[in-house]
């Protein structure tokens, strides 16, 4: 059995995925993240738009009613908990922040409803500052890949870290995502057209 090798995995993603560097404004990223949680992007694109047409600032989401929130986020889900989490966010960066979104993983952390996947998410596309944001797909595919063995998503990310130089640190979570979404399905892997099944565990386990 191949052993599988981080700068491989890296340049054969990097062979069938482009990788272009997005930057948004940290604190859309950072409210759209949460509203992300547990729901498609499809959904979180339908409630984030709707919520910046009528609240596009923080100072206008920490004022707003709560009653006005939710109808607009809506789509994404969960709508009553995460009108008050994106509300409260507002307002903590509005008295403890200046106004400002932190772009410190310690203090975006201390914010109501983030975790380590919506710091790290707005660390790399609200400041183009690298991290690896782990969600549990990135998790599943580092795992089944073998580039990791790790129990929670905060593991993985730490062993990514390891792993990866930190100027790939950006591109590698992107190309991980896009190939999960390609090839490595959580329930119905392709293992069949993937370009990296003979140096994945779980691919040469399969093709045995």
């Amino acid at each position: 059995m191949k052993i599988i090798s981080s700068d491989d995995v890296l340049a054969r993603l990097k062979q069938h995925y482009t990788y272009t560097e997005r930057r948004g404004d940290p604190f859309r990223v950072l409210i759209s993240t949460i509203l992300s949680q547990r729901t498609k992007d499809e959904n979180t694109a339908k409630a984030s738009r709707a919520l910046f047409q009528k609240f596009g600032t923080v100072e206008k989401l920490a004022y707003a009613d709560i009653k006005e929130i939710e109808p607009l986020i809506r789509p994404a889900g969960f709508y009553h908990v995460k009108a008050h989490w994106i509300k409260e966010v507002a307002q903590q960066i509005l008295n403890h922040f200046h106004g400002e979104v932190p772009c410190d993983v310690k203090e975006l952390l201390s914010l109501k409803g983030v975790g380590r996947k919506t710091a790290n998410c707005v660390l790399v596309y609200g400041f183009g500052i690298p991290a690896i944001p782990v969600d549990v797909h990135v998790h599943r595919i580092a795992n089944r890949l073998g580039l990791v063995s790790t129990k929670t998503p905060e593991e993985t990310e730490i062993e990514l870290m390891n792993l990866f130089c930190r100027k790939d640190w950006i591109p590698i979570n992107h190309l991980l995502v896009t190939f999960g979404r390609d090839i490595c399905k959580p329930h119905t892997p392709l293992c069949g057209q993937c370009f990296l099944a003979d140096i994945c565990i779980t691919g040469q386990n399969v093709s045995q």
